[in-house]
């Protein structure tokens, strides 16, 4: 019997039993929809948190004296590089690299008169690009220069926190590169919403030169950060820029604890799609056995027509396969609506949330990705599942004696 012949046949007892096909459809396309939802959920977050870490946080690549551990922050001059300027100047020179940001870190505790918190004091070339996303933060007062003394910046969920407002003068204190206990008093020249709250929440910032006179290392720095025209040219200029006695992460290592939360998240989704694609093919199992118990006298008759066995089996296959292609065309339709919905809208979390996660860049609104890739895998992958499901069914209305089925209800 011909392939169209199998379509025919096939289509008309989809048809003939429309509401069973068109509910099992949906629950196909309803199942597909869910799995495109977290392909594009992990997508957009891996590539967004990753893209944002850098842009905000780590850039592409960081230069750092050999034994500067970002762990205890230290502020010994063995451990920082000098010079800033003649860093800068040397990396901005080779081809790939946009900007070279000199950073100083260090830890401290704010104090307003009715409390205090521990913070992270960062030190900046106010004019330098890759700090452009603060200058373009600044939701009140305004951004530093680098001559500014005595000026700060402020996260706006920090100073939501701690009641704190543009002029108002507060308390750091904090250690100095000898360990001695320094305190200074600051005036905040501006409060900063970067719209990544777990950033916002626990820095503040201030012009290279003040921190470096506050922690008493001279003309020293933490790291040079760099950011290049193309993500792909940082093994490149890894290469070009080593110096010995400094070490060169880049944005793979950087950004590890991302990379390494989106792995492990991944096997919570492969289990979840498992349990998706399993709970479709059932159901697709259920539909055709359905079937085949409602046409056990149609079988019977084709069969005394003489219908083969193995054609009866092609009939229930080719049924379950167009079953699951209606589902999945319908579930491209609902899927890439709700995609297109997390790609260009997202979803919305609160601040107090945002907050929780630390050591990235995390915003208050979630977007997905559009994995195209991923998508066409998966609706592969779920049409070979259920066509395989479907050969029970199939063979079971294949082994049906004649006789028996002619006298079924």
């Amino acid at each position: 019997m011909s392939l169209s012949k199998y379509l025919s046949m096939a289509y008309r007892d989809l048809v003939r039993n429309g509401r069973r096909s068109v509910l099992t459809a949906v629950a196909v396309a309803l199942g597909l929809v869910v799995t495109f939802a977290f392909s594009s959920l992990i997508d957009g977050m891996l590539e967004t948190m990753v893209a944002d870490n850098i842009r905000l946080s780590s850039g592409h690549l960081q230069i750092r004296n050999d034994s500067y551990d970002t762990d205890t922050v230290s502020l010994k001059s063995q451990d920082l590089l000098e010079k800033a300027d003649d860093w800068v100047a040397q990396a901005e020179s080779l081809a790939g690299v946009q900007s070279a940001a000199p950073v100083l870190w260090s830890g401290g505790l704010l104090s307003t008169p009715g409390e205090s918190i521990g913070i992270q004091i960062v030190g900046i070339d106010p004019e330098d690009t890759f700090h452009a996303p603060i200058r373009d933060g600044i939701i009140a007062g305004q951004y530093l220069s680098a001559g500014d003394r005595g000026q700060i910046l402020v996260g706006k969920i920090l100073a939501d926190q701690m009641g704190i407002t543009v002029g108002q003068r507060i308390s750091v204190a904090a250690s100095d590169a000898n360990g001695v206990g320094q305190e200074g008093i600051f005036t905040v020249a501006g409060l900063v919403d970067t719209g990544f709250p777990s950033i916002d929440q626990n820095r503040i910032l201030m012009p290279m030169a003040q921190a470096q006179a506050f922690s008493g290392v001279g003309d020293r720095f933490s790291s040079l950060i760099l950011v290049l025209g193309d993500q792909e040219d940082t093994a490149l200029v890894a290469a070009k820029v080593q110096v010995p006695d400094t070490q060169i992460v880049t944005w793979e290592d950087l950004n590890s604890l991302i990379l390494e939360s989106v792995g492990t998240g991944m096997v919570f989704y492969y289990v979840l799609y498992g349990i998706v694609f399993l709970a479709v093919a059932v159901l697709i199992a259920n539909t055709l056995l359905m079937s085949v118990f409602a046409r056990s006298r149609e079988i019977g008759i084709l069969a005394s027509l003489g219908m083969r066995s193995r054609q009866i089996l092609g009939l229930f296959f080719v049924e379950g396969t167009l079953l699951a292609l209606f589902g999945i065309a319908l579930g491209w339709v609902l899927g890439l609506g709700v995609v297109a919905y997390m790609t260009y809208v997202g979803f919305s979390i609160p601040a107090e949330t945002a907050t929780m996660v630390e050591g990235m860049a995390f915003g208050s609104t979630i977007k997905g990705g559009f994995a195209l890739d991923q998508f066409i895998i998966l609706s592969l992958l779920l049409l070979v599942i259920v066509s395989l499901v479907s050969l029970y069914p199939a063979w079971y209305a294949s082994r049906m004696e004649p006789v028996e089925a002619l006298h079924a209800i």
